[in-house]
């Protein structure tokens, strides 16, 4: 039978393939991996190769005959398989998918002003106001949601990470490259994340990239 496979592109700058990679590595999925160097004149063609059917963007993962494109799009396909990506009492799974599909869906002005990038290290960058205002209520939805479902462990949810620390994985490292400051909780919760092996195992591979 053959492994799956995930479609990702750079490492050192598609966030949105970090998140179902570290999914998969938190679930020991083994899959292959296949990477597509962004911004290259035969990206697209790469990529539609691949998956005919699929958006055209990384991450896309292939299972037999499953096609899904869209980072939490396969998360949510994984956790299906693998039901401790989620919590499990009912309130604390309900507020993982609606964090996670805040993420999803929002903090547009950090994407901008802070383009991922885990080969810079710009210690005191100064961001935009909008920018700013992301930086807050990210760290106001770790720190509540520690308060409230977290007391076990380092986590968002406690002892283990799942998919909503996967999907806030790549603002942990925007917040490290780009020398956001951050209060002392949620400077924990970043050295939680980066304590990860699969995240370590993620960047080191970004710093060898060409």
């Amino acid at each position: 039978m053959s492994r799956p496979t995930l479609i990702i592109g750079d490492k050192n700058k598609s966030s949105w393939s970090l998140r179902p990679w570290l999914a998969l590595k938190l679930a020991g999925v083994d899959f292959e991996e296949k990477l597509v160097f962004l911004d290259k004149k035969e990206t697209k063609a790469a990529i539609k190769a691949a998956a005919p059917s699929a958006a055209g963007k990384v991450p896309i993962y292939l299972d037999g005959d499953v096609v899904v494109w869209e980072s939490l799009a396969i998360c949510e396909t994984v956790a299906e398989t693998n039901p401790e990506l989620w919590p499990v009492p009912r309130a604390a799974r309900a507020h993982a998918r609606a964090i996670s599909n805040e993420m999803h869906a929002g903090f547009l002005p950090l994407r901008r002003s802070c383009p991922f990038d885990l080969k810079k290290l710009l210690e005191g960058q100064t961001i935009n106001p909008e920018a700013g205002a992301d930086v807050y209520r990210i760290t106001r939805i770790w720190r509540e949601t520690r308060e409230r479902f977290g007391s076990g462990g380092p986590y968002l949810f406690g002892a283990k990470p799942n998919i909503a620390d996967c999907m806030y994985a790549p603002v942990v490292a925007r917040i490290t490259s780009y020398g956001i400051p951050i209060d002392e909780q949620a400077r924990a919760y970043v050295d939680a994340i980066w304590a990860l092996p699969a995240m370590q195992e993620w960047k080191q591979a970004a710093l060898a990239e060409p």
